[in-house]
């Protein structure tokens, strides 16, 4: 019984410890930084844009532009929750060899094309799930 109650306690600091260095971490202002820098060079602020032009011509042309400005505005909540993320699931080495990667010229071709990435991906993935289409209909029973 006295190992299972050592065992039970070591676990429950384990615990404890492990989610006080990810507060660390998440209250880092430098780790943030590096973290933020990190997505504007990977390319996520091109796949932002990528993503809501779309969404920009569809408002009246002559509210694109003021529409343009608050939603590019709201992206700054959506980023900081991002780097939150990559804070939780990366440590401030594995970011700064990202910020390698992406300073490199190969990182820098793969940042400077992910919003084409992104939007021929999602031409791939709506043909794809059209191509479904008949499937489902042979398995619906109609």
């Amino acid at each position: 019984m006295k190992k299972l109650f050592i065992a039970v306690a070591f676990m429950f600091v384990a615990q404890v410890s492990m989610a006080q260095t990810a507060t660390t971490k998440a209250a880092d202002p430098a780790f943030k930084k590096e973290v933020l820098r990190l997505l504007e060079l990977s390319g996520t602020n091109a796949q932002y844009e990528a993503l809501i032009n779309p969404i920009i011509k569809s408002a009246p042309a002559d509210k694109q532009a003021d529409f343009k400005k608050e939603v590019t505005e709201s992206l700054k909540g959506l980023t900081d929750k991002i780097a939150e993320i990559y804070m939780q699931e990366f440590t401030p080495e594995d970011v700064k060899t990202m910020i390698k990667y992406y300073e490199s010229p190969v990182g820098k071709k793969a940042a400077s094309k992910a919003g084409v990435l992104l939007e021929k991906g999602q031409a791939a993935g709506m043909e794809w799930g059209q191509s479904l289409q008949g499937i489902m209909m042979k398995y619906s029973g109609e």
